[in-house]
């Protein structure tokens, strides 16, 4: 099981750049063709999330975005650093900050058929996986 891991700032331009990772990393491990621009639009929307709960919140830290390559699954996690109250966004009205964040969750769930949203030791994690097309192997 190969994890390669990425942190940045939480700085709107760095999303792109994880979003690219994400997408190299998943067409290494498997993930169907067809499905890359979903994984990428997914993780783009779970990082812009976590780097908007930073700066709303005031957190310095960094956003983690955890890519997994397990047997039969693509796992990919995207942890924030912005406190537990904020970790699975709360019952938002229009026009709230919290609107853009529930929101943006609707987008991921639209987007990935397997997400999870909890809390992780410092803030809020978004778990996404996809199934791995398994690479044969001829001799």
């Amino acid at each position: 099981m190969a994890t390669v891991e990425l942190r940045f700032s939480a700085l709107p331009e760095h999303v792109r750049t994880a979003r690219l990772v994400a997408a190299a990393v998943a067409r290494r491990a498997g993930v169907d063709e067809s499905v890359l621009d979903e994984l990428r639009l997914a993780v783009g929307e779970a990082c812009s999330r976590a780097v908007a709960l930073h700066q709303r919140n005031g957190v310095g830290g960094a956003v983690r975005v955890a890519l997994t390559e397990q047997e039969k699954r693509f796992l990919i996690e995207v942890a924030d650093e912005a406190g537990p109250a904020h970790a699975a966004g709360a019952a938002a009205t229009a026009g709230d900050p919290e609107d853009e964040d529930a929101l943006g969750l609707a987008v991921i769930t639209g987007l990935v058929e397997d997400v999870e949203v909890g809390n992780g030791s410092d803030g809020g994690v978004i778990r996404m996986s996809w199934p791995v097309t398994p690479v044969s192997v001829t001799v």
